[in-house]
């Protein structure tokens, strides 16, 4: 198809730019500049096998999203190793921490055909799990030429993003034809989907798979003995903040503190990178700060508590009264709700959630969480509940109740999983495939 030639011409015409993009986010984040081969397909294993399900999910976000999805493959089926790979670093480290050796992990590799044969070549997967949305029509071709299911979860297209996809016309609609399966989010996901090009018969709706988060084991326990180390104080968690945030939320609290002097704020930025400017910011405004990776106690006189470690989210939100979702006082598109509202934590948001329409507007209804427009309206909701624990505590037991009675999505999609292996193996006992990487 001449659409994939010229694709696939530009993509290798900008790997130079990519490489040294790498290099130069590299001097902030080391990691960017390592392991660089494996974006090429020069992928190792650490152990033999004989069959292999691959999972792509970009960063952090996706592989928490994958999470319950991941423990179900792995539970499932026990024989089958499960091959996970990110783009980027912060991506990497998560899968690293959250599934140690229960699977393997590289970066994936550049769609290009070269970069994906050797990949292929390597680790020879039965099926593709792609998470989320990563339309690559070399990576989609590579899977169809090998008769490898290729399965689009917990598919989702915001109006900007289909709008973006729909320049590129007949690219991304032949594109799409060579998915085996394409599992839509929701209803406003799977129309987008097909009106780029997908068969009415590729796309179900099946639900959102981050509702089906577990929190894990020993984790509550965990909470209960940082809370009771941090005594009665109440706690404000502002997560997953953006660049334009800090100052605003730190502003915020100032006024939050002329009412309540005791209230600690947990404030953790979404990327690594901003650690030390966030920490910067706080020291600035006057507050006293302690990081988290420094590893010293909670004083008394510390009023700023800095998530500067990676992994941690979920500890934060379940030590909190009230949470703030970042991403979404500036346009970013919000971040998922449910990590605070599945400890029965009421929720604040600003109204940039457009990447979580199936979460945010049905969190509102429910009275589990509130939308706000300024810095104004974020300390009014705020103090409302930090001052009303009769409310809070409603607003909080709505937010699970939302949180629990949305689960379902991991079943649909195993039960898609398990029809396609099927199909696969009995495609395959005609030409059977040589297993190993």
């Amino acid at each position: 198809m001449l659409g994939r030639y010229l694709y696939t011409l530009l993509f290798n015409l900008l790997i130079p730019l990519l490489v040294l993009s790498l290099l130069w986010r590299s001097r902030k984040n080391p990691a960017y500049g390592q392991r660089i081969d494996e974006r090429f397909g020069y992928v190792r294993s650490t152990r033999p096998y004989t069959r292999c399900i691959w999972l792509h999910a970009v960063s952090v976000g996706e592989v928490m999203a994958a999470r319950p999805l991941l423990e179900r493959l792995l539970k499932d089926f026990p024989d089958v190793a499960l091959w996970v790979t990110t783009t980027t670093p912060t991506g990497s480290d998560t899968v690293k921490r959250l599934f140690g050796d229960r699977v393997q992990h590289s970066y994936c590799p550049y769609d290009l055909p070269d970069s994906l044969a050797r990949f292929f070549r390597r680790v020879k997967p039965e099926m593709l799990l792609v998470m989320e949305t990563e339309i690559w029509p070399n990576l989609y071709k590579a899977c169809a030429n090998r008769n490898i299911p290729l399965l689009l979860v917990n598919a989702r297209l915001s109006a900007r993003s289909y709008q973006g996809y729909a320049r590129l016309g007949r690219l991304i609609s032949d594109t799409l034809g060579l998915a085996s399966w394409i599992g839509a989010r929701s209803q406003q996901d799977a129309d987008h989907f097909r009106q780029l090009g997908a068969k009415p018969e590729q796309v179900e709706t099946c639900g959102n798979i981050k509702f089906d988060m577990q929190i894990p084991a020993g984790l509550d326990a965990s909470a209960a003995a940082l809370r009771q180390q941090w005594g009665k104080r109440p706690v404000w968690v502002a997560g997953s903040t953006h660049e334009g945030e800090d100052s605003a939320i730190l502003h915020v609290y100032q006024r939050l503190q002329q009412q309540l002097p005791d209230l600690l704020l947990v404030l953790v930025p979404r990327h690594p990178e901003r650690f030390a400017t966030v920490r910067q910011l706080c020291v600035e405004a006057g507050f006293d700060t302690l990081t988290r990776s420094s590893g010293e106690p909670l004083k008394p006189s510390t009023q700023i508590l800095l998530g500067d470690s990676m992994g941690e989210l979920l500890l934060w939100y379940a030590l909190a009264d009230v949470a703030f979702i970042g991403g979404s006082l500036v346009p970013h598109g919000g971040h998922n709700p449910l990590e605070a509202a599945i400890w029965g934590v009421p929720v604040v948001s600003g109204k940039h959630t457009e990447n979580f329409t199936d979460m945010f507007p049905g969190l509102y209804a429910s009275g589990g969480a509130v939308q706000v427009d300024s810095a104004t309206q974020l300390y009014d909701h705020t103090l409302n509940w930090l001052q009303d624990a009769a409310a809070r505590e409603m607003a909080g037991q709505q937010a699970q109740a939302f949180a629990v009675s949305s689960q379902g999505a991991v079943n649909l999609v195993m039960q898609r999983i398990h029809l396609s292996l099927d199909q696969a193996q009995t495609h395959n006992v005609e030409t059977p495939q040589t297993a190993g990487c």
